[in-house]
């Protein structure tokens, strides 16, 4: 804010110039004072100016007035950790759909993107949405990929290229630090990663699922002050209290705020507890909401109304020291939500920097979205493969032998262990026919660098008949397919490779589902309506398959999440997490 602008604002808040909007007789959600009280205000151009319980003022003066008739006002919301890549929207696309919802920032890692196209993938996040109504900011992708050494995806990120492009606009530091047994060890990498970010003061975004005690405080020591991967409630008292930020998340497959909320309802108001999306499907933002979700989520569990408020407004602001957001007061932006109750938290009125940007759940203004190149590359390189490349080779032709297994913990989780397990083996293959409870994965690397092929047994995945295919595939977004046939994988293989990346099904070799993903195989070009009712019908056939997850779509890719435990898979072979090494099927 300049000189002038400064004095201006001076004007309008002693009555010497008229304001040009006013909102007038709002219930004022004061995150400062954790008040709630009448009030009026003042917005000059893209600030408020003054804000005056509706008791002692004696005159409103203003070109616009507009009477909130005493519904509750509060700061826009933030979204302390999200991709954006995880909607499967482009960044225009993605604000179209939630500012309707009062989420008027966000703090993005693309880390998604990243690992397909580099720092071209970086780049194209920031150019589609620089002309949004929103404050979409964005952290620079710490891991890529997100361990080196056990996966290969489309880049790779070291120190140089990272200090390059933390000069970016919008950016605030460094994303999630996935690869937390590298800080903790102390790799020449990570730390030099880190490093690079701390030198030039900027945030550094963590990422510590099950770390606790000594673990978790050389965590810390290392560097990230904060985590979105509290998967159990009872981990984040100890986080909280070693200043860590606790970013409580409730997306479309984990949902952990409930539990957050049951383990710290002893403490009095955390400064460093806030709410995030991470991860959340067109179909559950348009339908169910998007961080005003999250706060009714939150005090359902037992979190004060303005405690809950607080977490996703002035909390995360100053966890991210974003200044003059994040609360309604004299020289703020004038970000401001307008809720009809403390319980349901539905959205009437959104405001961006003093303009009316969203009303009853409808955009009011018009979004323009950018044509950009890169939106035309076919990212999926996968060369000529046979149902030969899908049968595990076993050391016996025929008989029982011991194999390395995936094990899921649960139908919603994306945990997983390994186990030992008897299987048979026949004419020289795998051959799991007589076991409903395991599937074939494969991983086939897809990024132009190599034509790795990894194969593994994936057991509770509960694909109950035929393959699905997906190359939005945290965090390298290879090609991941969990199938029963070898005709099936390769039916899917031909079919993303001709659509440019998505999620395709197949039974017997005759593809039964597609779902288009054309932007870096993992963004669709449709707005959320259309996309939401695509991605249903997909979830709707991967339910008849056998899936029961919360987010279908999303079960696949949890397989080559290789930083969370204990193991998983990619295009190298099994990986075990905490050993960070690649397993041998057989022993």
């Amino acid at each position: 804010m300049n000189l002038q602008k400064r004095k201006e604002l001076v004007e309008v808040a002693l009555g010497k110039r008229e304001a040009d909007t006013v909102l007038k007789n709002g219930s004022l959600i004061n995150v400062f004072s954790g008040e709630i009280y009448k009030a009026n205000i003042y917005i000059y151009d893209k600030y408020i100016a003054n804000v005056v319980e509706c008791n002692l003022d004696t005159i409103t003066l203003g070109k616009n007035i507009i009477d909130i008739d005493g519904k509750f006002v509060s700061p826009g919301f933030i979204d302390s950790h999200v991709h954006v890549e995880s909607s499967h929207l482009t960044p225009v696309n993605f604000a179209r759909a939630i500012l309707p919802k009062g989420t008027t920032t966000i703090i993005a890692d693309p880390h998604e993107i990243a690992n397909v196209l580099g720092i071209d993938g970086v780049t194209y996040m920031i150019e589609n949405s620089k002309d949004v109504p929103m404050n979409q900011y964005y952290l620079i992708p710490s891991c890529v990929p997100s361990v080196v050494g056990l996966e290969n995806a489309g880049a790779e990120f070291d120190d140089i290229e990272i200090e390059k492009m933390l000069d970016l606009p919008r950016i605030l530091g460094l994303g999630e630090v996935m690869d937390f047994v590298g800080v903790i060890n102390q790799s020449d990498r990570m730390t030099k990663i880190v490093e690079t970010a701390i030198k030039k003061g900027m945030f550094v975004q963590g990422h510590a699922p099950e770390l606790i005690g000594n673990e978790l405080s050389a965590y810390i020591c290392g560097g990230p002050i904060s985590c979105h991967e509290t998967r159990d409630g009872r981990q984040a008292p100890d986080k909280i209290r070693k200043g860590m930020y606790v970013d409580a998340r409730e997306s479309s497959i984990s949902k952990n705020i409930s539990s957050i909320i049951e383990n710290i309802k002893h403490m009095k108001s955390p400064r460093n507890l806030t709410l995030c999306t991470d991860d959340r499907e067109p179909r559950d933002i348009l339908e169910v909401g998007h961080i005003n979700d999250c706060v009714r989520v939150a005090v359902k569990a037992g979190l004060d109304p303005i405690e809950a408020i607080r977490a996703t407004t002035l909390n995360t602001a100053q966890e991210y020291k974003l200044d003059k957001i994040g609360a309604i007061a004299p020289g703020y932006f004038a970000d401001i939500v307008v809720l009809d109750n403390l319980m349901d938290f539905n959205v009437l009125k959104t405001f961006w920097q003093g303009k009316l940007i969203a009303k009853n759940d409808s955009l009011v203004v018009e979004i323009n979205s950018p044509k950009l190149d890169i939106e035309y590359l076919n990212s999926v390189y996968v060369g000529e493969l046979s149902e030969e490349d899908f049968k595990i080779k076993s050391p016996i032709q025929n008989g029982e032998i011991e194999i390395e297994v995936l094990s899921y913990l649960t139908k919603e989780r994306s945990i997983t262990g390994r186990k030992t397990m008897l299987v048979k083996a026949k004419d020289g293959f795998i051959d799991i026919s007589e076991n409903s409870n395991l599937n074939f994965v494969a991983i086939v690397n897809r990024h132009n660098l190599n034509n790795n092929i990894a194969l593994a047994v994936v057991e509770n995945f509960y694909l109950k008949e035929g393959g699905v295919g997906t190359t939005y595939s945290h965090d390298s977004h290879n090609l991941t397919i969990v199938f029963n046939k070898p005709n099936e994988a390769l039916a899917i293989t031909k079919k993303i490779k001709e659509l440019g990346g998505g999620i395709v099904t197949s039974e017997n070799g005759a593809i039964t589902g597609i779902l288009p993903f054309p932007i870096a195989g993992m963004l669709s070009d449709q707005p959320a309506e259309i996309l939401a009712k695509e991605i249903s019908q997909m979830n709707t056939i991967l339910r008849k398959m056998g899936i029961e997850s919360a987010s279908p779509i999303t079960r696949p890719s949890t397989l080559a999440l290789i930083v969370i435990p204990n193991a998983k898979m990619s295009d190298l072979g099994l990986i075990d997490v905490k050993e960070q090494k690649v397993i041998n099927l057989f022993k």
